[in-house]
């Protein structure tokens, strides 16, 4: 079992970039993913990106990708989602979740962990 704590949330310019990290206390194992969710007010929690604690396998929703890349840094124990060129529609709260298992998923369900969450404002 892991915690996570997120931080780096605040207000971001359409087009600027903002970093989200991941702090994970525990000692994720191997076969470990990790993957960043928003939930945008009055809308359901939605899949942003995931990535595996070993390996490079990732996966990214199409809203975001090639603007949004998440990363690792296992020595820090720490995952990264950096944000590039948000949009308006990004404003949300961003959580972190980790799950057992190797597949890199999108299913909101099959997340066991979860952070508190960091506010990320867009103005528009």
């Amino acid at each position: 079992q892991v915690q996570l704590v997120e931080s780096g949330g605040g207000s971001v310019q359409a087009g600027g970039s903002l970093r989200l990290s991941c702090a994970v206390s525990g000692r994720p194992a191997s076969n470990y993913v990790m993957a960043w969710f928003r939930q945008a007010p009055g809308k359901e929690r939605e899949f942003v990106a995931g990535i595996r604690w070993i390996g490079e396998s990732s996966l990214y929703a199409e809203s975001v990708k090639g603007r949004f890349t998440a990363s690792r840094d296992n020595a820090k124990n720490t995952v990264h989602l950096q944000m590039n060129s948000p949009k308006p529609e990004g404003k949300a709260v961003y959580y972190c979740a980790a799950k057992r298992g190797i597949g890199v998923i999108r299913t909101l369900g099959q997340y066991e962990e979860w952070g508190q969450g960091a506010q990320v404002t867009v103005p528009s």
